[in-house]
């Protein structure tokens, strides 16, 4: 057996001669690799969060993920959609022993040898290993067929960033069929245009099923337990006041019910976890016993792993983080176990401190909010957060001046663009916006008192909308659906029109 390995990035090529029995491996104590996840059969999910695990325990360190996309099977077409994904990791495994574990964890996963291109728990492939090419009777790297598959070109970009960091990434590029690298063949297959189509779709798992968010703005509407938030304090602190709230925000259209038992306004004083449980629970049980909760999400407003823990336990759909891991050393670990979405909010410092005149500096607040907003996703995904169940808030109002916030509600977009320098998963995750009744508001409009602020938040969340917030969480629920569905009207008009 003849084995080709080629350092591209050296120009070099080595030829390689080995006994039948044995290869040799030519590679560098560490590589970084990319490997592509598929699954259409069983739990399809599960099957992901398996095969990460043994990839993870079997030498295999996972630094980025891609996003998560539902498409129509390739090939062989009668068969169920599948989940594709992919992963960046770094690892010690020479090229055949990496095949060899790819392919144990897929025999133990029950994928037996079935059809080509048929029906299968788990498919993983090697897509790049370091800067090599490798070709043997049994391994081909980059895989031969990376080129033609949306399915596959798709995740695969969304580990790159737009700007190529590495030599690696570099010889990638170099690696493609296309003269101008992978970006270019993406071009060329039909790149974000190919997104949302019937053959592939973006989504993020949640509830037992597949969320796709781009299709509509969903409203997350706000109930505060606290007694002393700066809008509604002490409003809703018994459960009976609650549930009647809830049911109020449910019937005015809201998707999603975040419920909050500690307060972040600034200057706050912080309470225990174990205060935070006492105020949550009883409600957080109320709530999701309610038949209008059906078919809605319940979000806790949290940055206590100890908090997320119990309300996932008791039934919560998503953990939102104002503080995306900071105030709590534990809590990326713990959403890792908990396998729900996780909201990571820009804020610097605490609620006690993130006014204060260091954290309010900034020279480019909207390149700043993405550099660090991006710095906690990385921290996420290390700790076994995949991209595909984080959705990014820019953190109106926290750490920020008014025209900072303005900043942030206008320029969106280059928030987005300023992630995807560093990660295109990253920069096409939700985003959710929570201008709310924000004191930056009674500023500009003079309305000294919260409650005066609801046609400002509205022009708040236009803005927002029309700049790519996916998600806008607000105290008045009726007044913001009924903007949220003129803004979703005037962007599917402009998506007919293109």
């Amino acid at each position: 057996m003849i084995i080709y390995v080629t350092f591209t990035a050296a120009s070099f090529c080595s030829i390689l001669h080995s006994a039948v029995d044995h290869s040799v491996e030519v590679h560098s104590p560490d590589q970084e690799v990319v490997i592509a996840l598929g699954s259409n059969v069983g739990d399809r999910l599960n099957n992901f969060n398996q095969s990460l695990q043994l990839m993870r325990k079997s030498g295999i360190h996972i630094t980025k993920h891609g996003c998560l996309y539902e498409t129509a099977p390739a090939y062989v077409t009668d068969q169920p959609r599948f989940l594709n994904s992919a992963v960046r990791a770094v690892t010690k495994l020479g090229p055949h022993e990496l095949l060899g574990v790819l392919k144990t964890i897929e025999r133990n996963m029950g994928r037996s040898g079935g059809i080509r291109y048929g029906p299968r728990p788990i498919d993983l492939d090697i897509l790049f290993y370091g800067k090599y090419q490798i070709g043997s009777d049994i391994l081909t790297v980059p895989h031969e067929r990376i080129w033609e598959r949306p399915f596959v070109m798709a995740p695969l970009m969304d580990l790159l960033g737009s700007v190529i960091d590495s030599d690696t990434v570099a010889c990638w590029h170099s690696l493609s069929t296309d003269s101008d690298g992978l970006f270019g063949l993406w071009e060329k297959l039909g790149g974000e245009s190919l997104i949302g189509k019937e053959g592939m779709k973006r989504v993020l798992p949640i509830r037992n099923h597949l969320w796709e968010w781009s299709k509509k703005t969903s409203v997350m509407g706000i109930l505060n337990l606290t007694p002393d938030s700066f809008s509604d304090g002490g409003k809703f602190v018994s459960v009976q006041n609650a549930v009647s709230h809830v049911r109020s925000m449910i019937s005015e259209g809201a998707d999603i019910i975040d419920i909050g038992a500690q307060s972040t306004r600034p200057m706050a004083s912080r309470i225990s976890a174990e205060e935070e449980l006492d105020r949550l629970i009883p409600v957080l049980e109320a709530v999701l016993e309610m038949p209008e909760m059906e078919e809605k999400l319940v979000s806790v407003d949290t940055f206590y792993s100890d908090v997320a823990s119990e309300a996932v336990k008791k039934g919560a759909h998503l953990v939102n983080d104002v503080s995306a891991g900071q105030l709590d050393p534990n809590m990326l670990k713990m959403v890792a176990s908990l396998d729900v979405p996780y909201i990571a909010m820009h804020m610097r410092g605490d609620p006690t401190t993130m006014q204060s005149s260091d954290n309010l500096q900034y020279s480019d607040v909207c390149s700043q909010v993405a550099s660090e907003l991006f710095s906690r996703v990385k921290d996420a995904e290390l700790s076994g957060v995949p991209a595909w169940r984080i959705i990014l808030d820019p953190g109106i109002g926290f750490s920020k001046k008014t025209e900072h916030n303005l900043d942030i509600l206008t320029g969106l977009p280059v928030i987005r663009l300023e992630i995807a320098k560093r990660s295109l998963a990253a920069s096409h995750a939700p985003l959710l916006i929570g201008p709310s009744r924000k004191r930056f508001l009674g500023e500009i409009c003079n309305r000294p008192a919260a409650s005066g602020r609801d046609p400002a938040t509205i022009a708040s969340v236009t803005a927002g909308i029309f700049g790519g917030a996916n998600i806008v969480r607000v105290h008045n629920v009726r007044d913001n659906v009924d903007a949220v569905k003129v803004c979703d009207a005037m962007l599917k008009e402009r998506s007919i029109q293109l």
